[in-house]
């Protein structure tokens, strides 16, 4: 069954920055068929050109309305145009299907850029990609259904065959990380850095392979706490992280709030501890990513927290 964002989308739209992209797809307003240019704000291609790259196709797809697809097709090489964002903390939500034996793929992409010809936005290097993460699998060669992993660290997560799950994907765009969660459970120990630029672009789907057959739905994409980075490294740090039970936060001026949100923008904790070395109990916190907000006078910091 596939999870529905919408309501994910209605809390966090009070938290958005103003001039912060956000993005709710669920592709049951489009044609059937080639993609083409119905939407290439927010899908297109590598190339820039989605009107001859075929670069997606949206369908009736995994029993439940419709889905853009990627195909096994070498021509389908889709773009998720994310607005080439450089400060903040973004989370991008989606929903995948992959059926049984099948096989899927997609990358993150740093700065993209507009095709002259089309105007419309492609991959950075002149269509060739600027690739922030390595390889993301899943069931990488046919060799190992149900298993997803990430190239760059080989760490590998478990999703269902044959049936609708949730990815969900945090970029720190403060330290230019990202993590990975599957259904629930974290992929990535601890935050991959960025290996190209310092720039979240958007998310390349590509036909790794001719057994590739991967449904995508209900992409959502922003950002849920108005982050920004007014400490310095130098006089603020939060620690450990990950944490188990006990935040700390130390800085050089006394902290006059702290507030915890969960992913859904949700206010878990707040306090106002007007010291410069203030503790977070987060031991009754389920395991997951948290953000802790830190207001200092007009100031302030947003900090994302894995537990």
């Amino acid at each position: 069954m596939k999870k529905n964002y919408v309501f994910i989308l209605a809390i966090f739209g009070a938290l958005f920055s103003a001039n912060a992209q956000m993005i709710d797809e669920q592709f049951e307003t489009y044609n059937l068929g080639d993609m083409s240019d119905q939407n290439p704000a927010v899908w297109s291609s590598s190339s820039g050109d989605p009107l001859t790259d075929n670069a997606l196709q949206v369908v009736e797809g995994g029993n439940v309305g419709q889905a853009g697809y990627i195909s096994p097709s070498t021509g389908q090489d889709a773009l998720l145009v994310l607005g080439n964002h450089s400060t903040g903390v973004a989370i991008l939500f989606f929903d995948v299907f992959i059926p049984a034996g099948s096989s899927g793929y997609f990358n993150i992409q740093g700065e993209t850029e507009t095709n002259g010809s089309t105007g419309y936005e492609g991959a950075g290097d002149g269509g060739n990609g600027i690739y922030n993460s390595g390889n993301l699998y899943f069931n990488q060669d046919g060799a190992a259904p149900g298993v997803f992993i990430d190239d760059t660290t080989g760490e590998t997560g478990n999703y269902p065959e044959d049936e609708w799950f949730a990815m969900e994907i945090y970029f720190n765009l403060f330290s230019f990380k990202y993590e990975i969660v599957i259904d629930g459970d974290m992929v990535n120990l601890s935050p991959v850095p960025f290996q190209a630029d310092n720039v979240l672009g958007g998310i390349h789907f590509f036909a790794a392979d001719g057994n590739h057959n991967l449904y995508i739905d209900n992409v959502v994409f922003g950002f849920p706490i108005a982050a920004n980075d007014d400490f310095s490294a130098a006089n603020f740090s939060v620690y450990p992280n990950p944490v188990k039970d006990i935040l700390k936060i130390k800085s050089t001026t006394s902290i006059d709030v702290i507030q915890v949100y969960d992913v859904l923008g949700k206010l878990i904790l707040s306090s106002h501890p007007e010291t410069i070395t203030p503790a977070i109990d987060m031991s009754a916190l389920n395991a997951g990513a948290y953000f802790v907000n830190v207001t200092i006078g007009n100031a302030s910091k947003t900090v994302q927290i894995i537990k």
